[in-house]
């Protein structure tokens, strides 16, 4: 039987991201983002908010260590992972939380609060416009004009 297991969230930030490094001197970063559900309203008529907790590991934790805070928009992409251990009071302990392999903005870097970036800010497509094509070279192909000429 085949599995999928795929996370994809927006939300926002809860508090400031926590970085550890492991004894392997492996960066990890824990955090936690809050998301609306789409259709949950309160008695009160307020969104109905789920808190899921994120982990992140390597390049990516040092990333949203060092450009998110709390009240960002992040998103995150990651598989659902539950764990369970025994705390120091011998309390079994669960815990259901995103291994994010993927973070990124959801707004640009300067509403972030993150240093400016030029990075895709020149390149804008144009998908409606007319497109333009060139007779000038045709990059070592054959104009073939007859169908019958063709080879398959």
């Amino acid at each position: 039987m085949a599995s999928f297991n795929k996370v994809i969230l927006i939300g926002n930030m809860t508090a400031d991201p926590e970085l550890k490094q492991t004894t392997g001197g492996i960066s990890v970063c824990s955090f936690s983002i809050a998301v609306n559900r789409r259709f949950g309203r309160s008695e009160q008529g307020q969104q109905t908010v789920d808190f899921i907790n994120i982990v992140t590991w390597r390049q990516n934790a040092e990333f949203v260590s060092r450009y998110f805070k709390k009240g960002n928009p992040i998103l995150v992409c990651g598989q659902l992972q539950t764990r369970n251990w025994t705390d120091n009071q011998g309390q079994k302990r669960y815990v259901t939380e995103v291994v994010a392999d993927e973070v990124t903005f959801v707004t640009s870097a300067n509403q972030n609060g993150a240093a400016p970036t030029t990075e895709g800010a020149a390149y804008t497509p144009n998908a409606y416009g007319t497109p333009s094509y060139t007779n000038a070279e045709t990059g070592g192909f054959e104009e073939i004009t007859n169908d019958a000429d063709l080879p398959f």
